[in-house]
């Protein structure tokens, strides 16, 4: 038991940049609260003591702001950040290392007994205001977004956004992979913005990158032909591509190649 409570406190440090030490956790983090407490009252429904479990679950909503159902299943790491608002439903299961924030409801969708609220797996974070509900699975990895109202099975990996909820990436396919792949090849990275949600100007960076691809194979498919009738050409790599950097205090722009400026500077309101 204490270690499963050491782990939930060391979880914090890990996902939450803010906190300071074990002290302070344990006194200012209602998120934290909240779950040491479940995890008192969970021990006490399973021995059938439901009534003082549902008093104690009370208590803890009012300190905290956080309703947990006393036969909630919680595995180990858990992590509320905030807190406020967050409702955890009876027949809700939540697996390891999965990371809810406030204002987050796992909710049911019936008025029948029996399982109605979701079941999250591993590794799956949710974010604020976000509504889950039904007895459906967030499979491992999941990924919802803020104020999403997700009724849907998500795959592994999968990110969800929108009202209702939709799946905007799963895991990563093999056409993202040969994106990456050839951005790199190009010193550009096309997912250092976020590549699981609906940007446009990523999106259309990809069809760039797909189009440079396609290009590019059938340039070095020419190149072998001609190569095979006896022909010279040349082969030398590309050239890295050049930087260009805008100088914020003469507003000019620099043309770099190997960290050396070999054009000259360009005013921007010529």
């Amino acid at each position: 038991m204490f270690k499963r409570i050491r782990e939930d406190i060391n979880c914090v440090f890990e996902r939450d940049p803010a906190a300071r030490n074990t002290f302070e956790v344990l006194t200012t983090y209602p998120g934290t609260h909240a779950l040491l407490l479940y995890r008192l009252y969970h021990k006490l429904w399973g021995y059938r003591l439901k009534w003082l479990a549902r008093v104690i679950s009370s208590l803890s909503r009012l300190l905290t702001g956080i309703e947990i159902h006393p036969a909630a299943k919680i595995g180990r790491r858990f992590f509320i950040d905030h807190g406020m608002g967050v409702v955890i439903g009876e027949t809700a299961e939540i697996g390891d290392d999965c990371t809810l924030y406030h204002g987050v409801t796992l909710g049911g969708t019936s008025w029948n007994k029996g399982k109605r609220h979701p079941t999250l797996e591993k590794n799956v974070i949710i974010g604020a205001g976000a509504k889950v509900l039904g007895p459906i699975t967030i499979c491992e990895g999941g990924r919802i977004g803020s104020n999403a109202v997700v009724i849907k099975d998500v795959p592994p990996g999968g990110t969800v956004v929108g009202v209702p909820g939709h799946v905007v990436q799963a895991t990563r396919s093999e056409l993202d992979n040969r994106r990456v792949a050839f951005a790199k090849k190009i010193g550009f990275d096309a997912y250092g913005s976020s590549s699981d949600m609906p940007d446009p100007v990523a999106h259309a960076v990809n069809c760039l990158l797909d189009h440079i691809h396609a290009m590019d194979d059938k340039i070095e498919q020419m190149s072998s032909k001609i190569k095979s009738l006896g022909v010279d050409i040349d082969v030398t790599p590309l050239p890295d591509l050049d930087i260009y950097e805008v100088d914020s205090v003469d507003n000019t722009t620099k043309i770099e190649e190997n960290g050396k400026v070999i054009g000259p500077t360009h005013d921007n309101n010529s």
